[in-house]
């Protein structure tokens, strides 16, 4: 393996910061990280990340050379035309910042577009910077599709080595192979090391999962900072204002369409609580529900959509 050091270079006055930082933190930062591109419901994540970013100071520590991480072909970046030249390029940075929540604590985020190529590189790196820089915990958050629905509480499924950081909440899934990831495969990476890893996974509605859904931000948002501490009542804010928006407008939308759609949501709706109630009871096998598929009742809803903006 060519050295991992080299996809990555320091910025000195953000690591002069860190270093001032781990002077005073002894028991090291926390670094959340999140990355653009993969499965991702409810822009769960993105959420988070632009949150942080627009409401929180920050200050670059490190950067990953994206132009051998992105496939550019794959993810065009876009560049803005204006009258007879190109006037702008978006370049798909990737990068470590160190942020400060509300207290004035630091913490660090890395995030960007997912590593189109060197996972196993791009691995050794991220496990560099969070030697590097004292890192004690580091969560990975992201929304996963689930047949739940939007009228009940938003389901956590942690994974990682420190999920007794999440008391009350535990994996649905007994085991599953499913298509990899460099967020997943950075958690089994930096466990295998023997770093301390927190994985939280949002369940989204299967029928909103491909459209922004700002309860699973909140609640995934809600987990992270009662799992390391963290302080972030302005992104908190924001994602509560626009949950109860998105809410407002899913309920009028359902309320609007045909009987079909009605019946599909109330059945996930019995299934849930039959679930709950069984859970509650000490009985994990809830009573059998005759339920429509998630595939189902995402076509049924997507249906719904593109008949309204047929009308509009």
């Amino acid at each position: 393996m060519l050295d991992p050091q080299s996809l990555y270079e320091w910025e000195p006055k953000g690591l002069a910061v860190v270093d001032m930082a781990l002077a005073q933190e002894s028991a090291g930062l926390v670094m959340l990280y999140h990355f653009d591109g993969y499965i991702d419901a409810g822009e769960t994540g993105e959420q988070i990340v632009d949150g942080l970013l627009e409401t929180l100071p920050h200050q670059i520590v490190a950067r990953f050379d994206h132009d051998r991480l992105v496939d550019y072909r794959a993810r065009r970046p876009l560049l803005t035309f204006r009258r007879d030249r190109w006037a702008a390029f978006e370049v798909p940075t990737l990068d470590v910042r160190v942020v400060q929540d509300a207290t004035g604590a630091p913490f660090l985020l890395l995030s960007g577009p997912e590593p189109d190529v060197e996972w196993e590189r791009f691995a050794v790196a991220v496990e560099q910077i969070v030697e590097r820089l004292g890192v004690r915990l580091a969560v990975n958050f992201h929304g996963i599709p689930m047949g739940v629905p939007h009228t009940r509480p938003v389901g956590i499924t942690p994974h990682g080595n420190r999920t007794d950081l999440m008391p009350g909440h535990r994996s649905p899934f007994d085991e599953a192979q499913v298509p990899g990831s460099a967020e997943a495969l950075v958690e089994y990476r930096l466990m295998e090391s023997g770093h301390d890893v927190l994985g939280v996974a949002a369940h989204v509605p299967h029928y909103v999962a491909r459209s922004s859904y700002p309860d699973a931000a909140l609640t995934a948002l809600e987990a992270i900072t009662g799992a390391t501490g963290l302080v972030l009542p302005s992104v908190a804010h924001t994602l509560r204002t626009e949950a109860h928006r998105t809410q407002t407008e899913i309920d009028r939308q359902i309320g609007q369409g045909d009987e079909e759609l009605v019946t599909l949501v109330e059945g996930l709706e019995h299934q849930y609580d039959a679930i709950a109630g069984a859970e509650t009871r000490g009985n994990l096998v809830a009573e059998p529900v005759d339920l429509p598929s998630a595939d189902e009742i995402g076509l049924e809803f997507e249906r719904f959509l593109a008949e309204r903006e047929g009308d509009a």
